[in-house]
């Protein structure tokens, strides 16, 4: 029995580290994306100033992951955002 829960426990680490690296960059470029579209600066300075921003999502987006009580609450905090931000690009640029 104690080999199951280090082996859970293990899998649930294993998890919210890939939900940090790959949820979070996923996280960080889709806000990237919404605010360098949004953001009412010239375009060059949207940019640089969305870029620079989205290191501090970034580290939010990892905070996040290891904080919230399961795996699954972490995926679906950066899950839920991420797919409301990527549909806000597309609406904004009118694709969607």
């Amino acid at each position: 029995m104690k080999s199951n829960e280090g082996l859970r426990y293990r899998l649930g680490v294993a998890s919210r580290a890939v939900a940090a690296i790959l949820g979070g960059y996923a996280l960080a470029a889709a806000a990237t994306a919404m605010m360098a579209l949004t953001l009412p600066l010239s375009r060059a300075d949207a940019v640089l100033t969305a870029t620079l921003l989205s290191f501090t999502v970034y580290v939010c987006a990892v905070i996040w992951v290891f904080a919230a009580r399961t795996a699954l609450r972490a995926w679906a905090g950066i899950g839920v955002p991420t797919l409301l931000l990527a549909l806000g690009v597309m609406m904004w640029r009118g694709v969607a």
